[in-house]
């Protein structure tokens, strides 16, 4: 599919440059756009690059210089505000009870492929956290004041992915998924249940194939197959008959070469 790609023109006036350009990356920087990736970051490092506001740029302005306008300006309360953004959808519901409300809770973001951990907590006047004042926090907008200043965070979220103001963000389980954890070609119990039955004659060092049953389990006054979920040698057989195993209990391990 091909279409026109720019999203808006933006166009500031002023009676000199160096103001008409900081109103325009200003407001490029305050702008809400969630969802496609945009240039946003590149227009605003060029506008407030020294070559620019001095009017000495050349042709190859962006061959020097690409690598670092391109990256997009870290904001480190952004992280902050998705997860006050988060904590406030989920105090609607009446879930999520603790013995002490009042103690830190922790939030963990992926922003640009670093790994984020954030803290905040419920006090008598609301959210709160250290460093900053929380002047307005709901699922969609959070407003922080940091030595005076006062920043605001439209924030959205679909499934993992959030966005808060200009900053692009990926919300991370609390508890990994266990599956996420296993080495390629594990079997793993997909319910609680007793190990029934291992395949006749199997034992580590053998050769299977992908879907042949390995381990038989009782659940629910049913059997279960696990069969092998690749081609390849039986590296590791931790199920026995009789065994009580639960859900996510590592049962067998199938290598390929």
């Amino acid at each position: 599919v091909h279409y026109d790609p720019m999203l808006a023109k933006a166009v500031a006036h002023a009676p000199t440059r160096a103001e008409a350009i900081r109103k325009l990356a200003g407001a490029l920087e305050r702008a809400t756009i969630h969802g496609p990736t945009t240039n946003r970051s590149l227009l605003v490092n060029s506008l407030r690059h020294e070559e620019f506001t001095t009017a000495t740029m050349t042709t190859a302005f962006y061959d020097r210089h690409l690598t670092s306008l391109a990256a997009p300006a870290p904001d480190p309360h952004a992280p902050l505000a998705a997860a006050l953004a988060d904590a406030h959808g989920r105090s609607r519901f009446g879930g999520g009870w603790r013995n002490v409300p009042s103690q830190a809770q922790v939030k963990r973001y992926e922003v640009a492929g670093e790994e984020i951990e954030v803290w905040y907590r419920w006090g008598r006047e609301g959210l709160e956290a250290d460093g900053v004042r929380v002047v307005h926090a709901d699922t969609g907008l959070v407003v922080l004041e940091v030595d005076g200043v006062q920043r605001r965070y439209e924030v959205s979220r679909y499934a993992d992915e959030v966005y808060a103001g200009a900053t692009a963000l990926r919300a991370l389980p609390r508890f990994p998924d266990p599956k996420a954890q296993l080495a390629p070609g594990s079997l793993v119990a997909p319910m609680p249940g007793t190990v029934v039955r291992i395949a006749d004659g199997l034992e580590v060092g053998a050769k299977v194939e992908a879907g042949e049953p390995i381990v038989w389990l009782e659940a629910m006054k049913m059997q279960h197959r696990i069969s092998a979920p690749v081609t390849g040698t039986l590296s590791a057989l931790h199920a026995a008959p009789g065994q009580q195993v639960a859900v996510g209990s590592l049962l067998a391990v199938v290598e390929t070469p």
